[in-house]
């Protein structure tokens, strides 16, 4: 991690913060979002806290293997409650801190880690790259197939000896699933403290030829966390990726998602969906790179935008010269539920190739009156009409995800969301 830092050190010194004037960047203000003073725990305080007694969200039937990372560090589990320390080593699987890495142990760091994510293209990336200390580890070795799915509770927390800081978390992920073998992530943001919170976190996700990457994205937080992420995607031959980023709870969002075909034959699928009301914001931005022939892509990203929110959506899908036989579609579809919420929206196609299939649409529009008064005039009250075509509109992304527990449980958390519950799971500690 030090090997890199001084050049993002100098890439963030030269490019600073994306203004709107950044094209990818032009739908949030980054500057602003920065302006804050946000606390770093830079001399490594601990936060005297166990995830594992106080966090009983539980996805019922799921059966996940279940992690931890506390603001920026993996949660070592202390030997007593486990010889492993909370490393997952089944099959030569890792799921371990990057910071307990060493050379030797694991060379494949020193040349994956800080590749993807190029600090002189992004002044976040640089940022992120400049303070990140800690990380998360995730190697899956050739034609190793996990059967459980990976989970991975982000907590925000404070330290205890500065309850009222705003603080500011930088997060990095390394994920590496190697030729023929299959895993499932799942992350969920949580937020265990009503303060101030900054996030930023990079992704960097290298998938095999002949691999399969299924990585859930899914945040909880609150009114008062600001979350930007970046995910950086490599596909070698015929691998396969699906990516699901989901916003139920949060205060701004920024994700961006880069994905490279690197290969022949490979295929991904992203979808997106966001929920939002308040003075809530959540900008998606995707770039996906066709350097391959017979590779495919499909897009699809919702958002319901209820009060005062505001969403946007800017899609890009580049086609280079030597990517023939390219399919790929893209879709942005929005409901705006008051007349005060605004949605950007910008799908783009750059082709530079001739024997392509290519489409992209976006539409902004209202709930169907017609709908409405079909419903009501069968009994049902107009503010149940329009949860239950709320739900149904965002259905289409829910039902694309394979895990049926987490399927079924995200549609239980969806229909709390519409009905404006907060979202308490039983028996879980950070929501008293």
């Amino acid at each position: 991690m030090n090997a890199v830092r001084d050049k993002a050190f100098e890439d963030f010194c030269r490019l600073g913060f994306p203004s709107r004037k950044v094209e990818r960047y032009k739908y949030t203000n980054m500057q602003e979002l920065f302006a804050p003073d946000y606390g770093l725990n830079l001399k490594r305080l601990q936060f005297p806290v166990n995830p594992y007694d106080v966090f009983r969200c539980d996805v019922p039937n799921l059966s996940t293997q279940l992690f931890f990372m506390v603001n920026d560090g993996f949660y070592q589990i202390p030997p007593h409650v486990s010889p492993q320390g909370g490393k997952q080593s089944v099959q030569g699987v890792q799921v371990c801190s990057l910071s307990s890495l060493t050379s030797n142990s694991s060379p494949l760091t020193s040349h994956l880690y800080g590749r993807l994510a190029k600090t002189e293209e992004d002044g976040v990336t640089a940022l992120n790259t400049m303070l990140a200390q800690d990380g998360l580890l995730v190697y899956v070795p050739k034609n190793v197939k996990v059967d459980k799915a990976i989970q991975v509770i982000n907590m925000l927390t404070l330290p205890q000896a500065a309850p009222d800081t705003s603080l500011m978390v930088n997060r990095r992920v390394l994920i590496v699933v190697e030729e023929g073998a299959e895993v499932k992530l799942l992350f969920c943001d949580h937020a265990a403290d009503d303060h101030h919170f900054l996030t930023t976190q990079v992704i960097e996700a290298y998938v095999g030829e002949n691999a399969s990457l299924d990585l859930y994205c899914l945040e909880e937080t609150h009114l008062k966390n600001v979350r930007v992420s970046n995910v950086y995607v490599e596909q070698q031959a015929n691998s396969r990726l699906k990516h699901n980023v989901i916003t139920l709870h949060n205060g701004i969002t920024r994700n961006m998602l880069n994905l490279t075909f690197k290969g022949e034959g490979a295929e991904c699928e992203c979808n997106g969906c966001a929920i939002s009301d308040k003075q809530q914001h959540v900008d998606n931005n995707t770039l996906i790179d066709h350097q391959a022939a017979h590779c495919t892509s499909r897009e699809l990203y919702k958002y319901v935008l209820n009060d005062q929110s505001t969403g946007a959506f800017a899609g890009r899908v580049l086609v280079r010269p030597d990517a023939q036989q390219t399919s790929s579609e893209m879709r942005n579809q929005n409901l705006c539920a008051t007349k005060q919420t605004r949605m950007y929206t910008q799908p783009m196609l750059e082709i530079y190739a001739d024997d392509v299939k290519c489409s992209h649409g976006s539409t902004v529009g209202q709930l169907n009156e017609a709908a409405l008064f079909y419903m009501r005039q069968r009994g049902i009250t107009e503010k149940e009409a329009r949860q239950l075509l709320q739900q149904a509109f965002v259905g289409e992304v829910i039902d694309g995800i394979q895990l049926e527990a987490l399927r079924d449980r995200l549609r239980y958390l969806v229909e709390k969301r519409f009905r404006g519950e907060l979202n308490k799971c039983e028996g879980c500690k950070l929501c008293h």
